[in-house]
């Protein structure tokens, strides 16, 4: 299936993209547009005004993703607590990873383009997964 979304990924987006390839669509290709007008027709938008996938309620578009493809991963949902307070920062949730996220998603941004933003942030997600999933199931952050 093909996705797109705004150039210049963020936090949200790499983390929707990495959502997308892991738990909705691994054969996932992803398009990078700098005008929503600009989405080819056979595409998904996301993280976009005025579409399905986006922010909603007050939630970012990876909470959005997570309701709408009824994701209900206590590990996910509390990857986007993290996601939610990097892309955000509204104090909603106590999510001290945040800040650290969104500085390395940001560093990646500024030295990479998009599609190997996408390809190095996969890693990172798949081991914020990890640790959290651990963090979970053990009651305290593994060692």
């Amino acid at each position: 299936m093909r996705w797109a979304t705004r150039a210049h990924c963020h936090v949200d987006r790499a983390a929707c993209a990495w959502l997308i390839q892991r738990f909705i669509d691994p054969d996932a290709q992803f398009f990078f547009v700098a005008d929503p007008d600009h989405v080819p027709a056979d595409a998904t938008p996301f993280d976009m005004r005025g579409v399905e996938l986006s922010h909603h309620n007050g939630n970012c578009s990876f909470e959005t993703f997570l309701e709408r493809y009824e994701l209900d991963d206590v590990v996910l949902w509390d990857i986007a607590r993290i996601v939610h307070e990097a892309d955000l920062d509204d104090g909603r949730y106590d999510a001290p990873e945040a800040p650290g996220l969104d500085v390395l998603i940001r560093g990646l941004s500024l030295t990479h383009d998009d599609d190997q933003l996408l390809a190095l942030s996969h890693p990172l997600f798949e081991a914020l997964y990890e640790f959290r999933r651990r963090a979970l199931m053990l009651g305290r952050e593994p060692a």
